[in-house]
């Protein structure tokens, strides 16, 4: 019988029609098994998030005016479905239009925590989040939209201390929503210190950006920016390329001045996932989108180009086989523009269509992660939105999760950002106990630079008293957890799903707050 590598199999599937897959995607694993090496279906090493959103309460809060224990139990509930479907970062939105969810001494107080901008909540979300997060060793990324400032157009419904209100000159209105003017330059020092501030003031692992820059195109409307560009133009001579150098500017910055303070603090944008169709630029993707290029002015592959970031993560909301975005051209057309550069890949997956019929596929989400195991410098995936993943329409994150995320994995190294590996664990020892088996080992005497130190561990557990061979590591299938370190002398984790009567042997190796990963601890056998 032929073998039909991955590639050829998705877009044959594409081909047949939605719906009409002849072979199941799921038989693919056992192929995959039969290679040697590590198994694509159980990666070591992988990013796997989902956005939280709060504009418009889509995930979090679910409403406005919930009381405190409200707001923290449904958060919660969003990490633990993090953590069951075997994820290892959440994106939250802490800044969603010129605001915070956090006392922030440069913006209100969000109109989506209580429904009054300005009013206290009563407690620290953005600290209450990353504590949460942090439990559960998910990684926690601050998400912020740089320069939206309203859903609606009139500043005099803002709260009058708003900078809005304060520098009406900062602003204007187009469709309908209100915005500060990226080409002032005050506002763009403006617009980062207000979001420097939670990076600074928290122990976030990552400052993230969404697609919203300059405003999408709205029809006969024009940007109300020439007066700005005649005041601000630097000499530029086309209005284009001032506002995509505009944008340049805010991203650069961003990055120059989070790792002036925080060097271990992952700086990531998830921009809109056309750069530039080839009918455009000999550079750009076989596509006929619109372009991010000239509808927001994000010049996105010169960001990755420059390393002017440290993730890249587009929003690739497309099907296998879409003619005008064909995810199986962007995702290799992204792979090959991050190629040569320390910038990670993050793919944005549309989970909101399988909520929506837009994918008529239940398996199209499971399908673009096996398409993506052609192509290695994809780093992992982030779903949008929280709600869409629970909703688990048709079953599709279900047979996403059985399919590609059956084991925990530990997020990638970004080499540029430095820390180093910890040293091995060490006084492991274990025992059985009520059903269970119980393991512990020392804490670490940690010294020198945050990065370096030990933030988690990773627990590896083979059938029967075995001696592994690196091989053996190269993947998830014998990785049991990953748990974020106590303050405690000595560090615990329990295994619930030890049979009773079966032989084991554990592994603990150590990780810093980048994922560099210590050598093994000793054989622990039970």
């Amino acid at each position: 019988m032929a073998v039909v590598d991955r590639r050829r199999f998705l877009q044959l599937s594409a081909a047949a029609g939605a719906g009409a897959y002849v072979v199941s995607i799921g038989t693919l694993p056992a192929v995959a098994q039969g290679r040697p090496g590590a198994d694509p279906f159980r990666p070591k090493r992988q990013f796997r998030a989902m956005w939280i959103a709060s504009v418009t309460n889509i995930d979090w809060p679910s409403a406005t005016g919930l009381s405190i224990e409200q707001q923290k139990s449904e958060f919660i509930a969003w990490l633990d479905l993090a953590k069951q479907l075997n994820l290892n970062a959440v994106i939250s939105q802490v800044r969603p239009t010129a605001d915070a969810f956090w006392p922030s001494p440069y913006e209100p107080w969000s109109q989506y925590l209580t429904g009054t901008q300005g009013q206290d909540p009563g407690y620290d979300p953005l600290a209450f989040q990353i504590a949460e997060a942090h439990r559960r060793n998910l990684e926690y990324h601050a998400w912020f939209n740089p320069y939206r400032v309203s859903m609606q157009t009139d500043p005099n419904k803002l709260v009058p201390t708003h900078p809005a209100r304060q520098h009406p000159d900062w602003v204007f209105s187009y469709g309908p929503k209100l915005y500060y003017n990226p080409g002032i330059p005050a506002v763009r020092r403006f617009v980062e210190d207000a979001m420097l501030d939670a990076v600074l003031r928290y122990d976030i692992d990552g400052a993230h950006f969404d697609d919203y820059f300059y405003p999408y195109p709205v029809a006969g409307q024009e940007l109300p920016d020439a007066d700005t560009f005649a005041t601000y133009g630097r000499g530029f001579s086309d209005i284009g390329d001032w506002r995509r150098d505009n944008i340049n500017l805010l991203v650069r910055e961003m990055q120059q001045r989070i790792h002036q303070h925080k060097p271990w603090v992952k700086f990531g944008v998830s921009p809109f996932g056309i750069w530039r169709n080839v009918s455009s630029d000999p550079l750009g993707s076989d596509t006929g989108g619109t372009e991010s290029y000239n509808a927001n002015y994000a010049d996105t592959r010169r960001w990755v180009k420059e390393e002017w970031l440290d993730y890249i993560n587009p929003q690739i909301y497309w099907q296998i086989g879409l003619a005008v975005a064909d995810y199986a051209k962007l995702t290799p057309w992204w792979a090959d523009v991050a190629d040569g550069t320390d910038v990670a890949l993050y793919i944005g997956q549309a989970t909101y269509k399988e909520t929506s019929g837009v994918f008529t596929d239940p398996a199209e989400l499971s399908n673009h992660l096996t398409f993506n195991q052609d192509y290695p410098r994809v780093d992992g995936d982030v779903y949008f939105s929280a709600k869409d993943v629970r909703t688990d329409a048709n079953g599709s994150t279900s047979q996403l999760v059985q399919t590609h995320y059956s084991r925990p994995a530990i997020i990638p190294v970004i080499g540029h950002l430095g820390g180093r590996a910890p040293q091995h664990p060490g006084q492991v020892d274990g025992r059985r106990q009520d059903g269970s088996v119980v393991l512990s080992w020392a804490s670490p005497g940690d010294h020198g630079r945050t990065q370096d130190r030990t933030t988690s561990y990773a627990v590896w557990r083979f059938d029967g008293h075995v001696r592994p061979g690196a091989r053996a590591f190269s993947d998830a299938t014998n990785l049991l957890a990953t748990l974020r370190r106590t303050d405690d002398d000595r560090q615990q984790f329990v295994d619930h799903d030890a049979a009773d009567g079966q032989r084991y042997t554990y592994f603990i190796s150590a990780l810093d707050r980048l994922w560099n990963e210590s050598p093994l601890s000793g054989p622990v056998q039970l």
